[in-house]
């Protein structure tokens, strides 16, 4: 069965930082790429990061550039967002998406930034 599993939100102060991982298990075909959006509440899901795991190669939304790093994992589709200098405006629902030949979504992780 194809899931993705996230795990890492949580709650942090602002300055802070967190660590966002997702496993594509049950994945026979080769996933294309691996991306994190988010969603607050009120507002429209939005992508935040993207790697193409055979390249490498990354794609960071404005917001998040220069503090955010998207990763491969060690096991096969795995990915990681190491989320640094968080800001109150990154609180939102994190969720890990796979593309194959179809969108995979995860259930999503809550990252509250607050003091």
């Amino acid at each position: 069965q194809l899931q993705l599993v996230e795990s890492g939100g949580g709650l942090v102060q602002p300055g802070g930082s967190l660590r966002l991982s997702c496993e594509a298990d049950g994945f026979a075909a080769s996933v294309y790429a691996m991306t994190w959006y988010r969603q607050a509440p009120g507002k429209e899901r939005e992508l935040v990061a993207r790697i193409f795991p055979v390249s490498g190669n990354t794609h960071y939304a404005d917001s998040v550039k220069g503090r955010f790093t998207i990763s491969r994992g060690n096991a096969k589709n795995t990915v990681s967002l190491q989320m640094n200098s968080l800001k109150p405006e990154d609180t939102a629902v994190y969720i890990c998406n796979a593309r194959t030949t179809n969108d995979y979504w995860g259930q999503g992780t809550q990252v509250t930034v607050s003091s």
